[in-house]
């Protein structure tokens, strides 16, 4: 029992003086751990380069038997299971070769091109009508001279269990540049997948927009700094206070060193102005 006492009051002692210490020492682990706070707000926001992704999400559906629900079932488990082929088809060579085309002439169809109309007579012969119309085509945006392999590195596939819906995550150094990376991949996808598979329904369900910062996180940067800041300060706060070896108090000397506190000598200070006036002065005025 009495160990145990003693063990538990030195335990007390020791966080006691931890306490002290920081008390002591408490603007200078406060100024380290703003200052380092600050200095990872100014480092994240203005020295490291940040990254935006977006991201565009497409349905492969096959299409099945409506009135038969069992080949409609069969079709929906089947297409689920296609999605992990799907993804490694989305970051392909063949797909990102189409999207790096579309990123560097980024057209976009106005009017779908028409088909020439005719007329068969009576007699059998076919008459035109209506002369075929060529789509209307304009340039729908900024060109971008990213390669099949810059697309391989920025381009990532999310899907999930038990769905259909898989999304095409891009990665780049503005906002915009992601958003229409994605888009590119998920059209060059939904251009390639027919030839590449017999699947006859992709859609984009959601087109990408303007990315989001992704990196760095300032918010994270900002309390990694003071964290830092707070356990470095406190690091050579104690290892400063466990190098001094003069005597901090008189509880070292009688419990530690096992002397006799025998009394204390205070300490003063004398102003500047303080003077003693001699005796010698005071009795030459008596004598006169």
């Amino acid at each position: 029992m009495d160990n145990q006492n003693k063990n538990t009051d030195s335990q007390t002692i020791d966080l006691t003086h931890l306490l002290q210490i920081c008390r002591k020492h408490i603007w200078a682990l406060i100024l380290w751990s703003v200052g380092l706070a600050f200095l990872g707000w100014a480092v994240s926001s203005f020295i490291i380069s940040p990254k935006y992704s977006a991201s565009a999400q497409l349905l492969v559906n096959q299409k099945a038997n409506k009135n038969d629900p069992n080949a409609a079932y069969t079709t929906q488990q089947a297409n689920m299971q296609l999605v992990t082929t799907y993804k490694d088809i989305a970051t392909s060579h063949v797909v990102l070769t189409d999207a790096s085309k579309r990123l560097a002439n980024p057209v976009k169809v106005v009017k779908k091109a028409q088909p020439a109309k005719y007329k068969t007579k009576a007699d059998g012969t076919r008459v035109l009508v209506k002369k075929a119309q060529p789509a209307v085509i304009e340039r729908s945006g900024k060109s971008y001279s990213i390669s099949a392999g810059e697309l391989a590195g920025s381009i990532s596939v999310k899907t999930q269990q038990q769905s259909q819906v898989f999304a095409i995550n891009a990665t780049a150094n503005t906002p915009e540049k992601a958003k229409v990376e994605a888009n590119a991949v998920a059209k060059a996808f939904k251009a390639q997948i027919p030839k590449i598979m017999n699947v006859n329904n992709v859609t984009i369900v959601a087109p990408a927009i303007n990315g989001g910062q992704t990196f760095p996180k300032v918010k994270l940067f900002t309390l990694a700094g003071f964290i830092i800041g707070l356990v470095l300060s406190f690091a050579v706060v104690l290892i400063k206070e466990m190098s001094n070896t003069t005597v901090q108090d008189d509880d070292y000397l009688t419990e530690t060193l096992g002397l006799t506190n025998l009394g204390q000598v205070a300490h003063f200070h004398v102003a500047s102005s303080f003077k003693i006036n001699s005796g010698r002065k005071s009795n030459k005025r008596r004598r006169v």
